[in-house]
């Protein structure tokens, strides 16, 4: 009885040990050979070049380009004044609830559908009635204003 009564589990599960033991301390050595500590400033230093890629040579000061702060735009640029549109707009009308006070208006040339309130009508309006009527922009989209029949 006084011999040791090691299993061959405890054995297996003692080698498995040992074996990760080693693998990590086989680890640890390849991270030190490969560690960045100890390098100077300038082998830790990147440059990007004028076409955006990141490179290990420094830029040409030969070919540096001098920018006015001046010509820096930030925000958008202001659009000039394009040709203005037709003032005033051709269409049919697709649909108008009198009761609720409201329609909408299909624009012959852009065949799109344009938003039209009864404070907006000349005229008093039905579904399919032709009608001319100038357009705005409002914060909900186009809206068709002084509408009237079309004749």
């Amino acid at each position: 009885m006084g011999r040791n009564q090691e299993t061959f589990n405890k054995k297996e599960k003692e080698k498995n040990r040992q074996k990760k033991n080693k693998e990590k301390a086989e680890r640890k050595e390849e991270r030190k050979a490969n560690s960045d500590k100890g390098k100077g400033l300038d082998d830790m230093i990147a440059y990007v070049d004028e076409n955006g890629n990141i490179s290990s040579t420094p830029p040409d000061l030969h070919k540096k380009k001098t920018i006015n702060l001046e010509d820096i735009q930030i925000g958008v640029s202001r659009q000039e004044a394009g040709a203005p549109e037709e003032v005033v707009r051709k269409g049919t009308v697709t649909f108008f609830n009198e009761s609720k006070g409201y329609g909408f208006i299909k624009d012959q040339q852009s065949q799109d559908s344009v938003f039209v309130h009864i404070s907006g009508l000349v005229d008093s309006v039905k579904d399919g009635d032709k009608v001319t009527f100038e357009v705005e922009m409002t914060p909900k989209g186009l809206t068709a204003r002084d509408v009237k029949k079309a004749v």
